[in-house]
């Protein structure tokens, strides 16, 4: 099974991303779902399988390797079906909340023994940093955040960095009072691959990839505070913030809160791979494969990718990221696929998720 390649090597048993770290508005532009597609996506913590699923798919599929990532999936679906819009973004961690305890005892117990057994056990930690908290990732940016942005920059700065201003202003400020030495040595130290793989990615993860990240997040954070407006970019927010504030993932919208409440059960959580489904006979009309390629071997992509044409429908739309490993179809697939370079072109320029290198849109044809 091509999609196992990294789950020989990679650690499955934690909460790996207790949120999801991908842009869903140029996921959505990019997959176009409509009614009565149905659409294949990587689950991670399911954020953007319910960004998808407010687009009206017939149905949505999310599939992930790692247990522990559905556990994230299926309270967010009770969570949607219990909670108000404010309380469900105050259980995510999203907003400042001293009722956690409440939320989650109200969703926990919708849940299976299983599912209410692995919160119970996790408890402490979501009412500090809510469910969106909770994940390896995310403590990599709370180490980050606490103990090593405050010898560079000052709450002050932080905030004045998070404000509207215009593409001359936020030039300004970033080259005056953000990129000093102490930002640009923090960044080479804390992004490096060793402390990337030993707090936040799992090492194997790095398998496949030539140097190290942290060149490429120091270019693609300028993109991020300058390029782009730091003050509407909500992954920015809880880096440095611990919280979305005013800024919301696109999943977690008010406009789409009561969409994907009354379609939630549109959803299917499955514990497998893409090759399983194309076994099974489903053939989907979009797939959104977060960045799982850059985890393979250049054999066990071509593999992967197979087994994705397989599980397709003509005209079936296919997008992913990368961060530091180069993927795009294989050679000997290429004739089956084509890359859509414009929506490509348009849409990478936006991506607000901005540590990834390249963002991938290719149509099955």
């Amino acid at each position: 099974m091509a999609e196992t390649d990294v789950a020989k090597r990679a650690a499955f048993d934690i909460i790996r991303y207790a949120q999801v770290w991908e842009d869903a508005d140029i996921l959505a532009a990019a997959l176009r779902p409509k009614a009565g597609d149905t659409v294949v996506s990587i689950a991670s913590a399911g954020d953007n399988a319910f960004a998808l699923l407010a687009e009206g798919p017939e149905r949505v599929i999310a599939v992930d390797l790692n247990p522990t990532q559905l556990a994230c999936v299926r309270i967010r679906v009770a969570a949607y079906k219990v909670h108000s819009h404010g309380e469900f973004l105050e259980l995510m961690g999203s907003r400042a909340s001293g009722r956690r305890r409440h939320l989650l005892e109200q969703v926990a117990q919708t849940l299976s023994a299983e599912d209410q057994a692995f919160w119970a056990a996790r408890k402490d930690d979501v009412l500090k940093f809510g469910i969106g908290g909770v994940g390896k990732f995310e403590n990599y940016f709370k180490l980050f955040r606490e103990w090593a942005l405050p010898f560079v920059h000052n709450r002050e700065t932080i905030d004045n960095l998070l404000r509207e201003r215009t593409p001359e202003d936020r030039a300004a400020f970033y080259e005056k009072h953000w990129n000093n030495w102490g930002w640009r040595q923090m960044l080479k130290l804390f992004f490096s691959r060793f402390v990337m793989g030993r707090l936040g990615r799992d090492p194997a993860f790095f398998d496949h990839v030539e140097g190290g990240p942290a060149q490429q997040v120091a270019r693609l954070t300028r993109k991020a505070l300058v390029d782009q407006d730091p003050s509407v970019n909500p992954y920015l927010h809880w880096i440095l913030r611990g919280s979305h504030g005013v800024a919301l993932p696109r999943a977690l919208e008010l406009e789409r809160f009561e969409t994907i409440r009354e379609r939630v059960d549109r959803l299917e959580i499955r514990l497998c791979t893409v090759e399983t489904l194309a076994e099974e006979g489903v053939k989907a009309d979009a797939f959104n494969l977060s960045d799982i390629f850059e985890y393979m071997s250049p054999e066990a992509h071509e593999q992967a990718y197979g087994t994705i044409l397989a599980a397709s429908n003509p005209g079936a739309r296919i997008a992913y990221w990368n961060m530091m490993a180069p993927r795009r179809v294989p050679a000997s697939l290429a004739a089956k696929v084509k890359t859509n370079a414009e929506l490509e072109a348009k849409l990478k320029p936006l991506d607000k998720a901005f540590f990834y290198s390249d963002f991938v849109i290719e149509e099955v044809v």
